[in-house]
């Protein structure tokens, strides 16, 4: 209350920056997220599907793969937040370590900048929409990667086919008390 205004206010307003209290931490892992277990997507375009983790990256994502061969999931970048890791483990010794340095950069997975939109005559031209084309270098990854761990996978008995099945919850199944 002893306050007192003050005498000298400025013409203008000078803005005053905010101050940033959040600090930046490391992504903390669960332990089940090793490299070679097998998890189950919760969201996106391949959710329900099993996929094998390849490796943790920087940017506080994993790295995974379907294998692409068993169950059409591609390498990706996933958050952990969206994954149920269970208990099967896959052995991914054998795999191009130089594949996975370069899917670990943010520039493998940069999209590329769009062209010219094209005009209403050419959309309506053209009759059919065009299939977007895969960077042939992304094939030869895939096909590189997969070739290591399906090696792996088929000295395992009916683990093809664990991969390749889907995951969905049915009625009275909780998942709350379900062991992966």
């Amino acid at each position: 209350m002893d306050q007192k205004a003050q005498k000298y206010y400025p013409a203008e307003d000078v803005a005053q920056p905010k101050q940033n209290r959040k600090t930046t931490h490391p992504t903390k892992y669960r332990e089940s997220l090793v490299p070679g277990t097998v998890l189950i997507l919760l969201s996106g375009r391949f959710r329900g599907k099993r996929v094998v983790l390849l490796r943790h990256l920087s940017q506080g994502v994993l790295l995974i793969t379907g294998p692409y061969k068993s169950n059409g999931v591609p390498l990706r970048r996933v958050n952990h937040r969206y994954v149920i890791a269970t208990s099967t483990v896959v052995d991914v010794t054998g795999d191009d370590e130089e594949v996975l340095d370069r899917a670990s950069k943010d520039e493998y997975w940069a999209r590329e900048q769009k062209k010219d939109g094209k005009g209403e005559e050419d959309f309506f031209k053209d009759g059919e929409a065009q299939k977007k084309e895969t960077d042939p270098q992304r094939i030869e990854d895939q096909k590189k990667i997969d070739k290591a761990i399906m090696a792996n996978i088929r000295k395992v008995q009916d683990l093809e086919a664990y991969l390749s099945s889907s995951f969905s919850l049915r009625s009275g199944e909780k998942p709350h008390q379900m062991v992966f």
